[in-house]
């Protein structure tokens, strides 16, 4: 077992022993599907918060050699599947978590070569002399084991666009980073499934994507992994019952996210609320109203009216073809919109093409940045009526409209959609 090359299940484990662990291996028969196969390179994207990293660490669990978890699957919904048995602790893992090799800027011109290196060294603990040192760096390495083995790997790639927060400006370092991505899966013989995760979809130059091989589940479209990620109603009724907390207040905060037509939950608000007992901003408070500031500030196209609008209960087209996937490339309000459903910050209905704010907890992420950002009436309003403001953060666009235009608002808040 080791921290990279086929590591164990203790992150799992500790998943399982929580006491609003959601079973979410429903995923595993879909992966089991698609290795060897086509479809085997995947990448996920979703929010933070979203449940990203658990699924990771249950993937790990369930396809690595150094560990044995059956024990810790028991009774739950991938136990069913006729794969099950057929994949379980039966391949050669490799995991990384891009982050842990990018918490600083100085790292940025290294991490590629220390991902590499400190993979290899395990590699050499577990394979012995095989292989020689290669030009070609990783990819070269197990280009050697395979052809000396015959044995493939599972790569499991957390935080995979850490490179793309981080280095937003810095284009040559996002390339060299893709291109070392490509080098390493596309077309290589070793590779049995790849599954990649991060905030941000795969960076794209014009129409295409850096890294063509790869089947994409975001924001937009989900597909057959729609409820892998976050809650679906039935589990959050589930957890409420549990706690003797008020589902509808739970809807209220936090419902509002739709996958392929499917109401899905923020998990890591639902789980803060039943914990605590009490619905309030969770989620939100893992990052400061900064962020959405800067970019609903850039007001392309009339991009504040339509925040305004979303905050009365509205809504707004959006054409999303046209993002790069990455965090500065904006010509339009499309791409800014766009950017915002990958964050959490909007949602996204596939059907009707349209976005909106989800729930009370985003608008309230919304409200502080308009606060501070100083958007003249609107500010002035909000500041001037405390009923606007519970009006605003209940989504009662009847009331938001009554209030910004001075008439008397009839009933309070909650009388609208």
């Amino acid at each position: 077992m080791g921290i990279y090359v086929n590591p164990g299940n203790i992150s799992f484990q500790e998943a399982i022993n929580s006491k609003t662990y959601v079973d979410k291996s429903g995923m595993i028969p879909y992966t089991n599907s698609v290795i060897r196969t086509r479809q085997k390179n995947l990448c996920v994207s979703r929010p933070r918060r979203f449940g990203k990293t658990m699924a990771a660490d249950m993937l790990v669990a369930y396809y690595s050699r150094g560990c044995q978890s059956g024990r810790l699957f028991s009774g739950l919904k991938a136990e069913g599947d006729a794969s099950f048995r057929n994949h379980l602790n039966r391949h050669n893992v490799i995991r990384w978590d891009v982050q842990q090799f990018l918490f600083h800027e100085s790292h940025l011109d290294i991490f590629i070569e220390e991902m590499q290196r400190v993979v290899i060294k395990e590699l050499r603990a577990e394979y012995g002399d095989c292989f020689e040192a290669d030009r070609y760096g990783l990819a070269g390495v197990l280009k050697q084991i395979h052809a000396s083995k015959g044995e493939g790997f599972v790569f499991i790639n957390d935080e995979w666009d850490c490179v793309f927060r981080m280095a937003k400006e810095k284009k040559e370092i996002q390339k060299e980073y893709l291109d070392f991505l490509r080098g390493l899966f596309k077309g290589a013989e070793y590779v049995e499934l790849v599954y990649m995760t991060g905030i941000l979809p795969i960076k794209k130059y014009g129409e295409h994507s850096a890294l063509n091989i790869f089947e994409e589940y975001s924001m937009l479209d989900s597909s057959e992994l729609a409820t892998s990620f976050g809650f679906t109603e039935e589990e959050v009724h589930g957890l409420c019952a549990g706690r003797g907390m008020d589902f509808q207040d739970v809807e209220r905060w936090y419902d509002g996210y739709l996958m392929n037509g499917i109401h899905i939950y923020n998990p890591k608000s639902v789980v803060d609320a039943v914990r605590r007992g009490k619905c309030r901003s969770y989620w939100t408070g893992t990052e400061t109203y900064e962020a959405l500031k800067v970019y609903i500030d850039l007001d392309f196209d009339g991009l504040r009216e339509a925040v305004v609008g979303m905050l009365g209960g509205g809504r707004c087209r959006v054409d999303a073809t046209t993002s790069q996937n990455d965090m500065t490339t904006f010509k339009t309000k499309d791409d800014v919109l766009t950017l915002l459903i990958h964050l959490g910050y909007l949602a996204y209905d596939e059907e009707t093409e349209e976005v909106f704010i989800p729930n009370q907890e985003i608008a309230q992420e919304y409200l502080r940045a308009i606060k501070v950002g100083g958007w003249g009436g609107l500010t002035e309003a909000l500041n001037r009526s405390e009923e606007l403001l519970r009006s605003t953060w209940a989504l009662d666009g009847e009331a938001v409209a009554a209030g910004m235009s001075g008439r008397p608002v009839e009933g309070g808040a909650g009388q609208g959609e």
